[in-house]
């Protein structure tokens, strides 16, 4: 399974994703793109956090900057870039025939395929980027208390059973959710 994931491992190419409504060069006054307003449309989930969440989820270096690449599956525990939707789809329902769908993420918000398989028709449609989205700011706002943050929420939607792991995420995403809403360093470069 590993060795012929491996070999279809792609790192990401330039380009636009979507129709070109998910542009990997966004300006600082793009930020977040209109795919994440949208998919927060009509939500008190800000753009934003969505962003940032996924920035944490599957962001990839691509001409020196972290984007959210939608084509991104994890599969116990190890991560896979894949340069289009096919690709990653095809090694995805193999990934499903070898290991537990619990131990398998899909796309920009790393929607686990165990736990939230039920909201999609088919396992590829996880890689569908606004499908993925919205279920990603779903999930974002089930795990917002009205006593919590997005901050809070986010290490939820990480790990529900909170912990170390959910900790560690949280100062993670924080550093991301303060990179895309702090105007004078949106369009810096990231380390």
């Amino acid at each position: 399974m590993a060795t012929a994931m491996s070999r279809r491992r792609l790192w990401p190419c330039a380009g636009l994703v979507g129709g070109g409504l998910l542009a990997l060069q966004v300006s600082a006054t793009a930020l977040p793109p209109p795919a994440y307003q949208w998919a927060t449309r009509g939500t008190p989930v800000p753009s934003p956090v969505l962003y940032a969440l996924a920035l944490q989820e599957s962001g990839a270096r691509v001409r020196g900057r972290l984007v959210p690449w939608p084509w991104t599956l994890n599969v116990a525990g190890q991560p896979y870039r894949f340069a289009d939707r096919r690709s990653a789809c095809s090694a995805l329902l193999q990934a499903l025939q070898t290991v537990s769908a619990k131990q398998v993420d899909a796309g920009l918000g790393q929607i686990n395929l165990g736990w939230n398989g039920e909201h999609f028709a088919h396992p590829c449609e996880a890689l569908d980027p606004y499908r993925n989205l919205a279920v990603a700011t779903a999930l974002l706002l089930k795990h917002k208390s009205p006593d919590s943050d997005w901050t809070a929420a986010a290490g939820r939607y990480h790990r529900p059973a909170g912990g170390a792991p959910a900790k560690r995420y949280r100062r993670a995403f924080a550093k991301h959710l303060t990179r895309v809403t702090t105007p004078n360093l949106q369009g810096m470069k990231t380390p």
